[in-house]
């Protein structure tokens, strides 16, 4: 072959060549300009955990096995999800972002995790739990508060390692005498063992929130207590109202008194009681007080013990929380 023929043919291969390089790389600029040009969502509560290294910690603090199934919330791009098919047999992952929902598909197709991988699409809120061994979230703070009751309330479950902002996972933790110890502390304590595993800088995410966060590990009570959780709502929801005056003062007021007493005659209503034209409800709370000691006590000191107790003695004098 001529020589001035072969140079042409080489420079001709090497022309295609690179073409094919060039076009792939095309191909991976413009997906990585896909996910940049994500707008995240406010009101979802969208912040991208971005650190590999804290990805890698909450899997590993939440202790999954090969057999697990594992529900996360709010999975965004997968970064979490990812590591989490690597672990789990089985990842259920709520997404409520149509956009989102897109780009887990896209980052999953074609790969052995897909088959591993449920994506239900919709608020978490609102659908029922499926069977889950294990719950892992970055959870977006609009929710946290009642997606943690729903939680407890779900009980069929070994462990949940959930990422909320920093007071409301101090508040979940926090225990009788510390600043933030609150209803939500009473509630989850309640019904659940909760520690603080590991704090996360704001700028471990993308966007950043304007504040940091935390990750806890939440173990569900085992067996759980044997009370009535609506009448144990109903009585946290009046004592931690105002948590620092003492009991004697929140149950002197109006409004409550009300409320008691149209539950006191509901009760005996259903139950055929007569109410004597001399009751009290006053003096009916009084009496309770002096057997529980409890008059000088203020919510933001008590201890789940001490609320059990007080909510035993009212309901004792068939004084209810709930009609």
């Amino acid at each position: 072959m001529p020589k001035e023929k072969k140079e042409r043919q080489v420079a001709v291969q090497r022309k295609a060549g690179g073409a094919r390089q060039s076009a792939s790389h095309k191909n991976n600029t413009t997906q990585q300009a896909v996910r940049q040009s994500i707008t995240f969502n406010k009101d979802f509560g969208q912040h991208i955990l971005r650190n590999p290294m804290v990805v890698q910690s909450i899997v590993d603090k939440a202790g999954i096995k090969s057999s697990d199934v594992v529900m996360e919330i709010g999975p965004g791009t997968g970064n979490l999800t990812a590591k989490l098919l690597e672990k789990a047999k089985k990842v259920t992952a709520f997404e409520i972002d149509p956009r989102m929902v897109a780009e887990l598909r896209k980052r999953f197709m074609g790969t052995p995790f897909m088959s591993k991988l449920e994506i239900v699409v919709g608020d978490c809120i609102k659908s029922d739990f499926p069977d889950f061994d294990v719950c892992v979230a970055n959870m977006p703070y609009q929710i946290s508060s009642p997606f943690v009751f729903k939680l407890l309330l779900h009980r069929k479950f070994r462990c949940a390692v959930l990422m909320f902002q920093k007071e409301f996972a101090e508040r979940l933790y926090a225990k009788p005498g510390d600043k933030l110890y609150c209803r939500l502390s009473a509630n989850t304590q309640l019904m659940a063992r909760v520690a603080h595993v590991l704090k996360v800088g704001k700028n471990n995410f993308k966007p950043p929130p304007k504040v940091d966060s935390s990750v806890v590990r939440i173990e569900p009570m085992n067996p759980m207590p044997n009370i009535n959780f609506v009448e144990w709502d109903g009585l946290t929801r009046i004592v931690f109202t105002r948590k620092n005056k003492t009991l004697a003062a929140i149950f002197k007021s109006k409004s409550v008194l009300e409320l008691l007493t149209k539950n006191y005659q509901i009760y005996c209503s259903l139950n055929e009681v007569m109410v004597q034209d001399d009751f009290d409800i006053k003096k009916k709370i009084e009496d309770i007080f002096e057997e529980c000691n409890f008059k000088e006590t203020r919510a933001r000191t008590m201890t789940n013990d001490q609320l059990l107790k007080l909510l035993e003695r009212f309901n004792a004098h068939d004084i209810h929380f709930s009609s």
